[in-house]
């Protein structure tokens, strides 16, 4: 790493482009907090961490000429939030070596007297675009979430891992403070959701006392929000089971553990019958 010498107990914040970026909130919130004139200070072997078949690099073709390739990148960025040193690491999720790059962030948070060890991230969810976006959270031990966050979900829960979590475990485990705030965003919308990111913006903004501003975004979620709410009106299975999602939230019976899925898989069997249905863009 370059030009770290004069960090004072800096807070690692993590967002990796994987399946737990659900509308690329996460990935979207970390770039809010370290835009791209934010110093890279560390970069990683893009070669030993990718499958370049699985996430080709980028090629610009100019008047018929190759002339650039942008490969995918795993580094850090140093940015400063208040009077906090904070560094953002993100990239794709690798596709190899996950247990070997957690140890060596594990002993890079050691060697940099990381304070905390902030993980973002989103997942899909049975709860409405028309509330409030949820977040849960995930701590290495008790009392590290702020802002009302509370750790979840209740209960048993197993899931394929991401690369986030094996990091989280191995950076708890050498005793640097891990936890991890995650959006709950519509299961029943693709492409990116806005609101998601600015809800992982304001849940680090808490966490760390400060001010983030949010107001690009908070616009495009505000238009978002316009076609979402057409789009479901039109359709009235959607909005029946939008509606269905809007009881369970105000009478605070979201699912818990294993039951998590079970009214996404209901609304997936119930359109799964119809030709033409699918995801709310």
């Amino acid at each position: 790493m370059k030009n770290v010498r004069d960090l004072v107990a800096p807070t690692v914040v993590v967002a990796l482009d994987a399946w737990v970026d659900a509308g690329a909130a996460s990935t979207t919130a970390a770039k809010a907090l370290a835009d791209e004139a934010a110093p890279i200070v560390a970069t990683f072997d893009s070669d030993v961490l990718y499958d370049y078949r699985a996430r080709r690099p980028t090629l610009e073709i100019i008047d018929g000429r190759p002339a650039n390739l942008a490969w995918p990148d795993l580094s850090f960025r140093r940015t400063r939030i208040g009077e906090l040193d904070i560094l953002i690491l993100t990239g794709p999720e690798p596709d190899f070596r996950w247990r070997e790059l957690a140890e060596d962030l594990a002993s890079l948070a050691r060697q940099l007297e990381v304070e905390q060890w902030i993980s973002l991230g989103a997942i899909p969810a049975a709860v409405p675009h028309t509330r409030p976006v949820p977040v849960l959270g995930t701590a290495s031990s008790p009392g590290l979430l702020r802002g009302e966050v509370a750790a979840g979900p209740q209960g048993l829960l197993r899931v394929p891992s991401a690369a986030i979590s094996v990091i989280d475990i191995a950076v708890a485990e050498a005793g640097i403070p891990a936890l991890g705030y995650f959006a709950q965003i519509p299961h029943y919308i693709s492409g990116e959701y806005a609101p998601a990111a600015i809800a992982l913006i304001e849940a680090v903004a808490r966490h760390l006392d400060v001010e983030i501003p949010v107001d690009d975004l908070r616009s495009e979620a505000e238009l978002l929000r316009a076609r979402l709410d057409t789009a479901t009106e039109v359709d009235e299975k959607t909005r029946t089971y939008v509606e269905r999602l809007e009881e369970m939230v105000d009478e605070a019976r979201l699912p818990a553990g294993d039951e998590l899925i079970s009214e996404i898989e209901r609304f997936l069997r119930e359109r799964g019958s119809e030709p033409g249905h699918g995801q709310i863009h």
